[in-house]
């Protein structure tokens, strides 16, 4: 039997959104860039890390929702605070 979790389909702010986007394209064409110029296996390694990190960052900021901020009950911890 499938298990259904509902959550919010946006808890980050506009300006989260906007920063998530521009910050994980950087990263993703650094990536490229990093990789392009400097070949080697701890590069590699790297270079593809940092590519994750940037599609992790683009795909959450456009869908405006991130699963870690959902786990750590962000929006929670936001009505809690004065």
């Amino acid at each position: 039997m499938a298990t259904i979790v509902k959550h919010s389909t946006v808890n980050l702010t506009p300006i989260e959104r906007v920063a998530r986007v521009a910050a994980g394209a950087a990263g993703a064409i650094g990536a490229v860039v990093w990789l392009a110029f400097v070949p080697s296996a701890v590069v590699a390694a790297g270079a593809v890390l940092l590519a994750a990190a940037g599609i992790d960052l683009v795909v959450t900021g456009a869908r405006g929702y991130c699963p870690l901020y959902a786990w750590l009950a962000r929006r929670r911890a936001r009505r809690l605070a004065p």
